[in-house]
């Protein structure tokens, strides 16, 4: 497989550096958010640190699982086909507007700052589907055909 230009190791890495500290932000704010808001909090607030805080969580570890499996790539304990076939970054959950009018204003920085990282991956993840969906075997195989015809 090609692997597209702007993709690389390094990328990589700094996305999975990035992509830690926020999970690790996200579950520190939501663990000590739960943690206060349940004696005196509405429950709405509660349902709503609750919801938010599992979308939250979920979509990093996606992000994560995600990166992951392209390092695994990158170090040659993945194949192409079980990256193709297995490595999709999962569909996100909106947040809801309601929900989120009711959290602190950092709270809400953060959960947005968790929406923009898996925006980003999920580009890159549709790049290589593409990049997947341009480069069939039938291409592949006649790619080779050509190259031990022309080395004759």
């Amino acid at each position: 497989m090609t692997r597209p230009s702007n993709l690389s190791r390094p990328i990589i890495e700094s996305l999975y550096s990035e992509a830690l500290l926020l999970a690790d932000e996200t579950r520190a704010v939501f663990a000590m958010g739960m943690g206060d808001a349940a004696p005196d909090a509405s429950d709405r607030l509660r349902l709503a640190l609750s919801s938010e805080g599992l979308k939250a969580t979920t979509r990093m570890m996606h992000v994560l699982a995600w990166l992951l499996n392209q390092r695994a790539f990158f170090s040659g304990e993945l194949s192409e086909n079980q990256l193709r076939h297995h490595g999709r970054l999962p569909d996100d959950r909106p947040s809801n507007a309601d929900d989120l009018e009711l959290l602190e204003t950092e709270t809400r920085a953060l959960i947005e700052e968790t929406i923009k990282l898996h925006r980003r991956i999920a580009r890159l993840d549709q790049a290589w589907a593409d990049e997947f969906e341009t480069q069939p075997v039938v291409h592949a195989l006649r790619a080779r055909l050509d190259r031990a015809i022309n080395m004759r």
